[in-house]
This record gives C-alpha cells, sequence and structure tokens, in this order.
C-alpha cells in the first residue's frame, strides 16, 4: 500500500482523498511501485539507473519532464522490461488496483498494451489473464479492507505498430472476462487512426467501445482521424481540440470565442476528453498556450460545456494521484466541490459500462460529494 498525501480544497474543509472518483485514462505501465519495479528487476536481472526506492521515483519524474511525448515514453522502457512474467504482470495490475482504492477511486479503467508484454515467451491471451488476475485479487484485497472498487481494462494497441486488428480481437475476445473497451497509443505524430481503420471496423460490428489518444502531441488531423476513422467515444486527452477554439474578444467578465466545425462537434456530441493537466505540460501538449497549469484550456474547455474528466495518466512519469490532479486544478481555477463533482460525474457518464452500472456510479459520486 502506498502513502497518499492528503490534499484540502483552497482555503481548508473538505478532503479531496475522500470524495469519490472516476478514473478513465491511467496507463498499467505508468503506474508501477518504484520498489516493486526495484523487486521484479532484481528478480529477473534487469539493470536500473539506481535501486533506491525514493531516488528511482525522482528519476521517473525527471526523465518526463524533457516537454516532448517521445522523451516522456522512453521511461517506459524501464516498467515494460519488468512486466513481461505472469508474476510481474499480476503483481502489477494488483498494486495499481490497490493504489487507486486508496486514492479514493470507486471506479477505474486500466489501459495498457498487451503486444508489449510478450518478450519473454508469454501469448497475447496470457498477457490478459495474468493482469486479470491481478485486478481481480487487487479487488479483494480492497474489499477485505471494508471498501469496494470497480474496475475495466482498456486493451491498448501501439499505434506505430501494425497490430491493430490483431489487438482489437483480443479486445472482443475478452470483452466478457474483464476487458471494456479499446485505445490506441503510443507515437501520435505521423500514425493517425486511420492506419488502423481494419481494426475499428472489426470494433464497431462488434460494439466494443473505443476512446483513442489523440491532440496530445499532434493536432485537429489526429481528432479528425480519431472520430472518423476510430469512430472514437472518448478522446485521450484531447486537449489539443483548443486549436479550433477561437477568442474574438475578452472583457472583465466574459470571453467570446467562435468554435471550428471539430470542436463543435465534440462539443455538441458530448465526446468526452480524457484530460491530463500534470501529463500535458510534461509532454509539451499545451506549450502554445504556456508552461504553467493556469495556461492549460481545461478551463476554456470546461467553460465552454465540453465533456471534461480529470485523469493522471502516469501517475509514477507524474508523481501524481487523482486527489493531486483535482487539487492543482482547484487550487489553479478557484474550482469549487461542485466543479470537481462535475468532473466525476462526466467521467461515471462515459464508462465503459452499461447504463444502469452508469447510474449506479452517479448515485454513490452524487452521495460521497454530498457529504463533503
Amino acid at each position: 500500500m502506498t502513502v497518499i498525501e492528503e490534499f484540502l480544497m483552497p482555503g481548508g474543509g473538505t478532503s479531496i482523498n475522500t470524495l469519490p472518483k472516476v478514473s478513465l485514462h491511467d496507463h498499467l505501465d505508468g503506474g508501477l511501485r518504484p520498489q516493486s519495479i526495484i523487486e521484479l528487476a532484481d528478480s529477473i536481472g534487469f539493470v536500473l539507473p539506481t535501486t533506491d526506492a525514493d531516488a528511482l521515483g525522482e528519476w521517473f519524474s525527471d526523465q518526463s519532464n524533457a516537454g516532448s511525448l517521445v522523451e516522456y515514453l522512453k521511461t517506459f522502457d524501464v516498467t515494460t522490461a519488468v512486466m513481461q512474467t505472469r508474476e510481474g504482470l499480476s503483481r502489477v495490475a494488483r498494486e495499481f488496483v490497490e493504489d487507486l482504492a486508496d486514492d479514493g477511486v470507486i471506479y477505474g479503467e486500466v489501459r495498457w498494451a498487451p503486444e508489449q508484454h510478450l518478450a519473454r515467451g508469454l501469448t497475447l491471451n496470457e498477457v490478459v489473464e495474468a493482469v486479470q488476475d491481478g485486478i481481480e485479487a487487487g479487488i479483494e484485497n480492497v474489499e477485505e479492507s471494508g471498501r469496494s472498487i470497480r474496475i475495466g481494462q482498456l486493451i491498448t494497441a501501439m499505434r506505430h505498430a501494425n497490430r491493430g486488428l490483431e489487438i482489437a480481437e483480443l479486445a472482443v475476445r475478452y470483452r466478457f472476462d474483464g476487458v471494456v473497451g479499446f485505445d490506441i497509443a503510443g507515437a501520435e505524430a505521423g500514425f493517425p487512426a486511420g492506419n488502423h481503420r481494419a481494426a475499428f471496423d472489426l470494433l464497431a460490428r462488434e460494439f466494443m467501445p473505443v476512446t483513442v489518444h489523440a491532440g496530445e502531441a499532434d493536432g485537429l488531423d489526429s481528432i479528425r482521424s480519431a472520430l472518423f476513422d476510430g469512430r472514437a467515444l472518448r478522446l485521450g486527452h484531447g486537449v489539443r481540440l483548443a486549436e479550433d477554439v477561437t477568442i474574438e474578444r475578452q472583457d472583465d467578465d466574459n470571453t467570446f470565442v467562435t468554435l471550428g466545425p471539430v470542436a463543435q462537434w465534440v462539443r455538441d456530441r458530448e465526446i468526452t476528453l480524457e484530460l491530463s493537466p500534470s501529463s500535458n505540460l510534461q509532454t509539451g501538449a499545451v506549450a502554445a498556450w504556456g508552461e504553467e497549469l493556469f495556461d492549460h484550456p481545461f478551463d476554456l474547455l470546461y467553460q465552454l460545456g465540453f465533456k471534461v474528466t480529470v485523469n493522471t495518466d502516469n501517475r509514477l512519469m507524474s508523481d501524481t494521484t487523482l486527489t493531486q490532479e483535482l487539487a492543482l486544478l482547484a487550487d489553479a481555477f478557484g474550482y469549487d466541490v461542485g466543479d470537481l463533482e462535475i468532473f466525476q460525474l462526466n467521467a461515471a457518464h462515459a464508462a465503459f459500462l452499461p447504463l444502469e452500472d452508469r447510474e449506479e456510479l452517479v448515485e454513490a459520486i452524487e452521495a460521497g460529494f454530498g457529504d463533503a
């Protein structure tokens, strides 16, 4: 179990930690505990930059602050290296679930790319089953502590590889055994969603929900491809959708804007944005607007009525939690508890779950925030 720093709403009072949360965009290979990396690396003879847990955590954070998605992604060479065995995958998945529960998450979707975990001879089926075993063990441990959490797998294909259709078939194969949806991730620029059109066609025929990383390291064309080729119900990050918002004029009370066709489509059809504030700063996704959290277009998109959600992306690399991301936003933009509740309700409505289950999530969030 990790130690979660406590965050209070600005001005004191409500503990953000205790509020019920929904996590939609959180990578399995980006959420490992440093001590677990050290122990797993030792068991397979993998050499790490350091074998001190605190120092290793700092190494990940430092390496991830390069301002480039490509450089940011290099840190995953270390985490994926220790996730090549059944034991490694199951342990990481179990601890992932436990850490989410410690952060107040009541529903989480964990995304990961099975094709990156075959180096030691496991099959695609075996790695999915190993992760699911870990998830179920984590859920059981959480329930034994008197709490509850629900977790779904988002099976991810690497957009720069050519296994999209095979990974889509894998997702469909396990849709009743822990898998709730499909994603593509990895280097975005130069690798549009349209490269995996056959995979997305299969998923559409099978009515499998899809989210697509888009609008992070590439702009509006990438988002268009996610919507048109991927039929995405959610956009992974999607922050550069703000490039399609033109600020016409501002005064002390109002900002007057014009939405371009892509932004208009996303807002009008309530396509959810999986925003990850700290990660977006680290990877340079919001460099066009500035280098501080206050410069992030999160608030602009929120005020314009987009379905924004708050996510961690990679808790290890960003040295963050969902609680911390909410606290940072509250401090930067003056949000109150009611705003934070809206973000969680947006996430609950966008979860890749049956309607009845989403309604239960909404009720749990409203009850939890009602006591705040």
